[in-house]
């Protein structure tokens, strides 16, 4: 399953992150006309992120049972 952008929103709070500027350039051109901002695309990363590092304790749970 491959990472897509999409636009939603939801109840937030706020949060102080420090993100290299590399990182900030490559971020905001990756959501030029993605109709997402640069939280939303932040907030959608890292819930990819969780979701398939759950799935990888997942299958390490069921090699080693």
């Amino acid at each position: 399953m491959s990472f897509q952008i999409k636009s939603d929103k939801k109840e937030t709070e706020n949060k102080t992150i420090r993100f290299p500027l590399k990182l900030i350039n490559k971020i905001e051109k990756a959501i030029v006309s993605k109709n997402v901002s640069f939280s939303g695309f932040v907030i959608q990363a890292c819930e990819y992120a969780l979701a398939n590092m759950d799935n990888n304790e997942k299958t390490k749970e069921k090699v080693n049972s």
